[in-house]
């Protein structure tokens, strides 16, 4: 019997395998859009051709149904759903966790993977993502091994409601009717939500159950229309001719609507074209004589085997890049090529011996059904609890020299020095959105003075860097320090496009909030990216121009904007006594250091740049901020205190010293350039506060 092929006596219609055509045809455009999006640009949209087909496949295989009430329907739909999709959907999620821990370090660039992939594995990665606004779009999402997963959360959730609204089906005459009506009501809910989230939210209306049931529904009740008077063929032959043109025109449009589909309108407008297509193909097809040409070319044997294996091709096609992307890269034919063998080789493997044994499991047969939902939900828990266990092991089990070695990376609190026994740190993360604040103090010294005054810190994901060397400033003073994430904005940055939106607004409520808890004296550490980066964590930024972007008008016109808004809301706290230090500039890289600090990921096109820059080109390339600051610092009798000297020594700039990391990425410093870092700015302070009236001006202070 062919395996794709039901059990003899099962309750479910014919086998038709130009479905199965259908299929390669889907999952093959998935694959073309992520190897290369610009190949097949609308390929993303395979996913919402499966979605009809599930539908109109699930409905054929109960269709028959005449074994009992509703409990026994719904045992043996779920069984039969937990059989055909969980367990090649464990295997690679397994596979997947295991490599992901090897090789892919913790970074903002993975902050979602660990979590996305634990909610895949109870199908609800789609929930995650949506509710944390993981567009699926973006370049960071190309660096998560479990975003594709979020197709399989929504058919799993309406696998979930789909016994409950068919079941009338299977009663035949009224209860068809019934069912009928359910299936069209709730699909017009489902679009009217993926209309309206997809303006009010798109990146939830790409993910939401609610807005993709839609589809789903839509291939039911094509089936439901095809059978609603009991024929189970669904080919009334005076239709033959008329079905088969309709499915070649269908055929087309989903060509058209794989190639021009915009990802920016999805899933309303743009997924209407190619569910309306694959609907098309789906009646025209069903109407149509079996052997017909489009019928046998979808059928034909290559067909066939990518479409049987396509559930298996799709699981894995994602992980394969995405963890090529964080190792060797994926570019160039050889690389290509190796991505497509690994993805057929593993998709081959999945099938044959898991996918394959467990759907059509002579033994699993024999239970009951309620066993066999029981013992999948048993599974599902274990591999679950298996995969957190892993992931909270993962510094153990990596092979990343930045995981393996995460003091050094990592710029963390220091919990306690060696030379201070008994002394240690006390972190508090209090408020909430502007008035969240993240406040150091130290106890159980043996020194209890405080020996310096308490400091403030603002600005944007590099003042955070900074925490090994505040917090060690805690340790060895006794000062507070209280830092303010400023979640999502930048704090005189100087830069064009930060200070929009929200962030002004919570920019002044830090200030006044600063104002209200300082005391003269204090100090008020600004440091943020004040420069064009040079590259992104997750790709190099490519403009042979680079250089000159901080001398062109934009960057002047923001630099002299952001200071008159920067100096109005600073003029109180500098006219209270409060000691504002800026941070200049510090040296930036082409090169993101912890994707190229192991063997297996160096060769990766990412790390082309190198581990260096030129000493002149990165000071003649901060010199307008360099200027910018001296003048505002002036305006508000302010200090600057200059890290480059001592990052940079050299005619040449490293993102590594001594075999030990200086930066994290290409512009956030790492926890072992904090302490390289903290004399200089010990020192800046001692100078500074023990002249209270004379603040240094110049930015080569601290070399």
């Amino acid at each position: 019997m062919n395996q794709s092929q039901p059990a003899p006596h099962s309750p479910r219609s014919e086998y038709l395998p130009w479905i199965d055509g259908l299929r390669a045809i889907a999952v093959l455009a998935v694959m073309l859009y992520h190897l290369r999006n610009e190949w097949l640009p609308g390929g993303f949209a395979g996913v919402d051709v499966f979605f009809v087909i599930s539908g109109f496949v699930v409905s054929a295989s109960v269709a028959r149904w005449d074994r009992g009430g509703l409990g026994s329907f719904l045992m043996y739909f779920y069984a039969r759903r937990i059989q055909r999709i969980a367990p090649a959907l464990i295997a690679c999620l397994l596979v997947t966790t295991v490599v992901s821990c090897l090789f892919i370090p913790n970074a903002w660039l993975s902050s979602a993977v660990d979590r996305t992939g634990l909610f895949a594995f109870i199908g609800m990665s789609n929930l995650f993502l949506a509710f944390q606004n993981e567009n699926y779009f973006a370049p960071s999402a190309e660096f998560n091994p479990y975003v594709h997963t979020w197709s399989l959360g929504v058919e799993e959730q309406f696998y979930l409601l789909f016994p409950l609204l068919f079941f009338a089906w299977t009663r035949s005459g009224r209860g068809r009717v019934v069912s009928l009506v359910l299936f069209g009501l709730a699909l017009v809910a489902s679009l009217v939500d993926a209309w309206w989230r997809s303006t009010s939210n798109p990146a939830a209306a790409f993910y939401l159950i609610t807005t993709r049931f839609w589809e789903l529904a839509a291939g039911v009740l094509m089936f439901q229309l095809l059978h609603r008077g009991g024929s189970e063929s669904g080919r009334p032959s005076r239709f033959a001719f008329p079905a088969a043109l309709l499915a070649c025109v269908a055929l087309v449009v989903l060509g058209w609507s794989l190639w021009t589909s915009n990802a920016q309108a999805f899933p309303y407008p743009q997924a209407i074209l190619p569910i309306a297509a694959s609907l098309g193909i789906l009646a025209g097809l069903s109407l149509a004589n079996p052997t017909t040409l489009l019928a046998r070319l979808l059928g034909s044997t290559p067909m066939l085997y990518i479409g049987r294996r396509s559930y298996s091709l799709y699981l894995w096609h994602w992980p394969v890049l995405v963890l090529m992307r964080w190792t060797s890269g994926v570019e160039g034919a050889a690389m290509i090529v190796l991505a497509l063998v690994a993805t057929f080789l593993l998709a081959h493997l999945s099938y044959r011996f898991v996918e394959t044994p467990l759907r059509y499991s002579s033994r699993l047969r024999a239970w009951s059904r309620p066993r066999v939902v029981l013992a999948g939900l048993v599974v599902i828990f274990l591999t679950t609890t298996a995969a957190y266990g892993l992931i909270m092991n993962k510094s153990v089990l990596a092979q990343s020299t930045v995981m393996r070695n995460a003091a050094e990376w990592y710029p963390s609190p220091i919990p306690t020095l060696p030379e201070l026994p008994g002394c240690h740190l006390l972190a508090r993360d209090e408020g909430v959105g502007a008035h969240r604040t993240w406040t150091y103090t130290r106890e159980g010294c043996p020194e209890q003075t405080q020996l310096a005054p308490n400091l403030f810190a603002v600005g944007d994901s590099h003042t955070l860097a900074f925490n090994t060397m505040l917090s060690e400033y805690v340790l060895r003073s006794g000062a507070r320090v209280v830092i303010y994430p400023n979640i999502g904005c930048s704090f005189a940055s100087l830069r064009p496009g930060f200070n929009v939106g929200a962030c002004p607004a919570q920019g002044e409520a830090i200030v006044a909030d600063i104002s209200a808890r300082a005391q003269t004296g204090d100090l008020l550490f600004l440091a943020a990216l004040r420069l064009a980066r040079l590259t992104n964590q997750d790709a190099v930024i490519e403009i042979e121009d680079h250089w000159q972007t901080m001398t062109d008008p934009v960057h002047a016109a923001a630099q002299q904007q952001d200071a008159e808004h920067t100096r109005s809301l600073l003029r109180p706290l500098a006219d209270r006594g409060i000691r504002i230090i800026f941070e200049a500039p510090l040296p930036l890289f082409r090169t993101s250091a912890f994707r190229c600090s192991d063997a297996f990921n160096s060769g990766n096109p990412v790390c082309r740049a190198g581990n260096s820059e030129s000493r002149a080109a990165l000071a003649s390339y901060r010199d307008p901020v360099v200027r910018a600051l001296q003048q505002l610092a002036g305006q508000l009798d302010a200090s600057i205190w200059d890290p480059f000297p001592v990052l940079c020594p050299g005619e040449r700039c490293q993102n590594s010293r001594d075999g030990h990391p200086l930066y994290f990425d290409g512009d956030h410093i790492s926890a072992y350039a904090n302490r390289i870092l903290f004399p200089s700015f010990h020192a800046f302070v001692k100078l500074l506060t023990s002249e209270p009236g004379k603040q240094d001006t110049s930015a080569t202070h601290g070399s």
